[in-house]
Parts: structure tokens; C-alpha cells; sequence
């Protein structure tokens, strides 16, 4: 029998800076009606100066230690899901390791976009399982805000930055993690992401005068992906777990526009009351995206002891994923 694997403790972090659509209308030809009504999005959080996604991921840490009883020198294992690293070269989960104390912890970055929460998870549900470890720490956290091109109004409005974390330990049977479903659809082309800055393309002074290294979105092409792939996702981790829609009591999407969420709710056949959202506040905040949802829906008492969940997301790469569990708090 396999060891049962669930969220112990769970903590959120926003920065305190708000980028309100009133401030975008004052940098780029928009309107707070045209960002709702296409998006749902009201404002968004960034990063202050001085602040990197290490430092977010951090605040997140303590407070789902604290939630769960523990102190950072327990912590085990450090998976850190973000693709807004510090640094290029060092991984931004040693620094986490490192300004949180986590001194007896190993670490390491996971990059799958907005769906790094759930691929983090379902990688830190095997390790426990394995025997290797018998706690770890699953962060997601970015800073989207530092790639943006703030003269874009088709991208840049759509991103904010944040960070949530979850402490993984045996639970009781029958709860926690009961299933996942972790989906990738390759492109070559640059559907979402930032050209310039990787190794086939380094950063140039041309490339810079051209924006080519701030991120950029195909937006059509991304909705056409995420309306199939996160009911997709979504069906086949109920269907690994034996379970159907019916079984639900609450679905954690990630959190990037609001029409993406309710074409998911109808292709699932379900009303947009069981759909947690919270973008009007955050706007898109990648891998942080569906963490910061379910912290919410924590901290407001929409979730139980017993509550069976879906999380699912979709992201740059292209990937998708989704994780259902049972709620053991």
C-alpha cells in the first residue's frame, strides 16, 4: 500500500504594490471596461524593487510552515516551481533554502509555466511515497512583472506577481492526493514565451532595443490550448482516480482570464459556483496562479475536511496538468 500524501500546511504571499486597470489606462491606450469585460482582471500585485521571486517564495514558506507546525530546519526537500528565477545560473530554490533557513533541506527548480504548482505537487507526492523523504516543501512563486514590455497592452495587463507554497506529509488514508494527470503539447514556435536570454539566442543590445526580451503571447492561439486542455486535464485526473465530475466539491483553476474558466465549466458540465476565482485580484501570476486560489479558498472557508478538489492548470511549453485531492485539514 502506498503511504497517503496531502497538504499539511499552506501559506499564500502577495506583494503589497497594486497595479490597478485606472494605472494602466494612464501608460497604454486601454480602459478599465475593456480589460473586465475581455479578462475579468480589476488589478493586479508586483514585486517592489529590491524584491525577487526568491524573496516572495520565502514569505509564502512561512507561513505554510507555520500552518503546519514546523520550523524551516524540518523541512526536508525544497521544490520551487517558478520560470522567473533570480538568476539565470543559480537556482532560485537555494536561495530560498538559504534565506529561510532551511538548513538540512535539498533543493531544486521545476519549470512548467503556470502549471508548475501541479506538476511540483504530483513530483513531491512521488518522493514521499518513494521513501525518500518524508516531508516537502512545494513553493511556486514568480515575478512576471520584470519581463513585462509595459508599451504591450495586449500581454503586459494580464500578468501580476506572487507566491504559495505547501507543506506535503503522510496523511491519513483515503485523503490527500488521490490522483494527477500531467500533459505537455510541444511547440517550436514562440506561442508564449520570451525569445531572447537562452542559449540560442543570447541577450544582444539589438535585442534589447527591440523588445525582444520581455515576454510575448499569441493570444488566440493560447485560449484555443486552454479551453481543450483544462477540461482535458481535469477529466483524466478524476478518471485516474476512479472519480467523475460528480464527485467534486470544489475546482481550483488557474487563474488567467475569466472566459477560459467558464468555457472549461460548461465543457465539464458544471456551474461556475464550484469554480474558485480570484483573478479580479491578481491577474495571472503563472505557477503562483492556482496555489494562491486554493490559499484563498482555504482562508474564506470554502474548503472542508473531506472536500474533494480538483486543481488544474495550463501554461507556456505548451502544459497542462491537473490534481484531484481530498481535502485532510
Amino acid at each position: 500500500m502506498l503511504k497517503s500524501v496531502g497538504i499539511v500546511g499552506l501559506g499564500i504571499y502577495a506583494p503589497e504594490k497594486v497595479m490597478t486597470n485606472a494605472d494602466w489606462e494612464k501608460l497604454v491606450d486601454t480602459s478599465d471596461e475593456w480589460i473586465r469585460t475581455r479578462t475579468g482582471i480589476q488589478e493586479r500585485r508586483y514585486a517592489v524593487e529590491g524584491q525577487g521571486t526568491s524573496d516572495l517564495a520565502v514569505e509564502a514558506a512561512k507561513n505554510a510552515l507555520k500552518d503546519a507546525g514546523m520550523v524551516p530546519e524540518d523541512v526536508e526537500f525544497i521544490i520551487l516551481a517558478t520560470c522567473t528565477p533570480d538568476y539565470r545560473a543559480q537556482n532560485a530554490s537555494s536561495l530560498v533554502q538559504a534565506k529561510l533557513g532551511a538548513v538540512n533541506a535539498a533543493a531544486f527548480d521545476l519549470s512548467a509555466a503556470c502549471s508548475g504548482f501541479i506538476y511540483a505537487l504530483a513530483v513531491g507526492k512521488s518522493m514521499i511515497q518513494s521513501g525518500m523523504y518524508k516531508n516537502i516543501l512545494v513553493i511556486a512563486a514568480e515575478s512576471v512583472s520584470r519581463l513585462l514590455n509595459m508599451k504591450d497592452r495586449n500581454t503586459a495587463i494580464l500578468f501580476g506577481d506572487g507566491a504559495a507554497a505547501a507543506v506535503l506529509k503522510e496523511v491519513e488514508d483515503g485523503y490527500g492526493i488521490i490522483s494527477s494527470f500531467l500533459g505537455t503539447e510541444g511547440v517550436t514556435d514562440d506561442i508564449l514565451r520570451i525569445n531572447v536570454g537562452g542559449t540560442l539566442h543570447p541577450v544582444t543590445h539589438e535585442a534589447i532595443d527591440n523588445g525582444d526580451v520581455y515576454l510575448k503571447m499569441n493570444g488566440q492561439e493560447v485560449f484555443k490550448f486552454a479551453v481543450k486542455a483544462l477540461p482535458k486535464a481535469t477529466k483524466s485526473a478524476l478518471e485516474a482516480g476512479n472519480l467523475t465530475v460528480e464527485d467534486l466539491d470544489l475546482v481550483i483553476p488557474h487563474q488567467a482570464n475569466m472566459r477560459i474558466i467558464e468555457s472549461a465549466a460548461k465543457r465539464l458540465k458544471l456551474p461556475m459556483e464550484m469554480f474558485y476565482v480570484n483573478l479580479q485580484k491578481y491577474g495571472n501570476t503563472s505557477a503562483a496562479s492556482v496555489g494562491l486560489a486554493l490559499g484563498e479558498a482555504v482562508q474564506e472557508g470554502k474548503v472542508k475536511k473531506g472536500d474533494m478538489l480538483a486543481l488544474t492548470g495550463f501554461g507556456a511549453g505548451l502544459t497542462y496538468g491537473s490534481l484531484v485531492l481530498k481535502w485532510s485539514k
